[in-house]
């Protein structure tokens, strides 16, 4: 290949061109990934101060439903990894275009929670901090996002092993255990009608209960996001 001759001042305009084209390129791809995640920026010039419109706002299409949709389903187990799996694989499952809201895929795992009740309400506020708020839900419901969860590692944590182990008799339930979930988060979505993704790394602990206490597995708790025993 024949190394272009950058003393010459035309073909050293071409090459500055050629770069700063690419260089647009790869801002506006960044905006279209970080776009999906936050949604568009406020238009500049529409606050009250200003004589005359803001920029017109693209508003991207969202294509309709070609099955029809359907919330993901906690498959039932009296395995505990098995079903520590299957929590965490619908816990990350959710499509904004699907006309579900946030709350519909929380009841999902609310039915695989505990049988007692007492742990209801702490669950679903754990939930609450793993899913989008409505508006945020909005605003990603244009972008057409969805989202799904790919699991690196499951184990169970040595710090529950030392809990169980300090733990007074009768204070834990017969069966109860803890898995740690690494794993990543891959959001895909529609930005100027083009398709985008984006890839998170998270991890987390869940508390779950099986046998001899129950026949099959139930959801307690779930640890902050990013946040778990180790």
């Amino acid at each position: 290949m024949k190394t272009p001759d950058l003393t010459d001042p035309r073909i050293r305009r071409r090459w500055i061109a050629v770069l700063a084209a690419v260089a647009a390129v790869l801002v506006l791809a960044g905006v279209g990934v970080y776009g999906l995640i936050t949604g568009p920026p406020t238009p500049a010039g529409t606050d009250s101060g200003s004589t005359g419109p803001g920029p017109a706002a693209t508003t991207p299409t969202v294509p309709a439903p070609t099955a029809t949709p359907r919330l993901p389903v906690v498959a039932g187990s009296d395995d505990p990894e098995t079903f520590a799996r299957n929590v965490a694989t619908a816990l990350f499952a959710w499509d904004t275009a699907s006309g579900f809201m946030p709350q519909d895929y929380t009841s999902v795992l609310l039915a695989d929670g505990d049988p007692t009740g007492a742990e209801q309400a702490g669950l679903a506020s754990d939930i609450a901090t793993y899913l989008p708020t409505r508006e945020a839900w909005a605003k990603l419901r244009q972008y057409a996002t969805t989202q799904h969860l790919t699991i690196d590692a499951q184990f169970v944590p040595k710090a529950w092993d030392t809990a169980v182990a300090q733990a007074q008799p009768g204070q834990l339930p017969a069966g109860m255990t803890a898995y740690t979930i690494e794993g990543t988060r891959h959001r895909t979505g529609l930005w100027n009608n083009e398709p985008v993704a984006s890839e998170h790394p998270v991890t987390f602990t869940m508390f779950i209960v099986c046998g001899p206490t129950y026949d099959t597995c139930h959801l307690l708790r779930l640890s902050q996001l990013d946040n778990p025993l180790r």
